[in-house]
């Protein structure tokens, strides 16, 4: 094949070959998409319908559940289809819009939880000053920058991939559309361009995630000055839960793209496609319900309304 206009189609990585293992698969992504839109559609109409969340940092959560519904929306139904009617191919364009849609929605999400971290520097560190710094204009302007940023970021990636010339075939080695899957079947001299694209990106990822290192040393250093153990305690669990999705994003994602050649393998690689993928949008709700009792509330209020309403 001389360059991408020679196919229509590519070849998506099988989960199972046996029909048994295929319908399993199956269920078990069924199950954990579910879950993750049930548990992200709950704390969305939670925050919504709650006038006591209307705060910035549950406005950051409603958008936080709003990206994870749409990152695990953009690969796994296909996947599910894939394995229910025994199939491995995606069309072109619609691999292209995979690529587009995850790298928006996942790059969204990582730059949300950036302006999350400062929302809980200032919270903490700045108490006084958390309605002027976080008043509801520059919550949707923080917002709207994560979306339009992680918009740019999807466009850029994907329209620079694919415009390379692709001579290794059609045959992805992952379960969804990914970008350096993609690139090992290009041509080596088009290669360079996206490993440009990339030194830049890396470096905007690597500054976000040094401000939100820095932001929870200040953080950390503010709760141990609290004089009180009680004060010490709430002001942990406001952290706990952003720090908890923060670390299993950055560490999923870090690993998946940062590991060294020697140890990837299409098991492994597979295996930490899922994690970083499948698993955070589905666990995220957990984790911030954990031990936030005001979201708590929230949902045992909405639990009770459907009765009264289905009546």
């Amino acid at each position: 094949m001389s360059n991408s206009s020679s196919f229509n189609e590519f070849l998506l990585l099988a989960f199972a070959d046996t029909r048994e293992l295929q319908l399993l698969h199956f269920s078990l992504f069924l199950g954990i998409y579910l879950a993750a839109l049930l548990g992200n559609g709950l704390i969305i109409t939670a925050v919504a319908c709650d006038h006591h969340l209307h705060t910035p940092m549950y406005f950051f959560l409603l958008n936080l559940s709003i990206l994870d519904r749409g990152t695990i929306s953009t690969t796994v139904p296909k996947s599910m289809a894939n394995s229910l009617w025994d199939t491995r191919a995606i069309s072109y364009s619609a691999c292209a819009a995979q690529i587009f849609w995850f790298l928006f929605f996942i790059s969204a999400e990582y730059f949300l939880l950036t302006v999350m971290a400062y929302d809980r520097f200032v919270a903490i560190c700045r108490p006084l000053h958390y309605g002027t710094l976080l008043d509801r204009r520059s919550c949707f302007k923080m917002a709207a920058a994560a979306w339009v940023t992680g918009f740019l970021y999807g466009l850029l990636h994907t329209g620079n991939t694919f415009s390379i010339p692709l001579c290794q075939g059609n045959t992805v080695d992952q379960f969804f559309c990914e970008i350096p899957k993609i690139l090992k079947l290009s041509c080596s001299d088009a290669y360079l361009r996206e490993v440009g694209l990339n030194v830049v990106s890396l470096s905007l990822v690597f500054g976000c995630f040094i401000f939100i290192v820095l932001s929870y040393v200040q953080i950390f250093t503010a709760v141990l000055r609290i004089p009180s153990e009680q004060g010490r305690h709430k002001a942990f669990s406001m952290c706990l839960p952003h720090l908890a999705v923060v670390s299993l994003f950055v560490s999923t994602v870090m690993f998946a793209y940062l590991k060294p050649p020697s140890l990837s393998s299409p098991a492994l690689d597979l295996v930490v496609a899922v994690l970083y993928s499948v698993v955070p949008p589905a666990v995220n709700p957990l984790l911030y319900s954990m031990r936030n009792k005001e979201l708590k509330e929230a949902l045992k209020k909405l639990f009770q309304l459907i009765p009264v309403q289905q009546l």
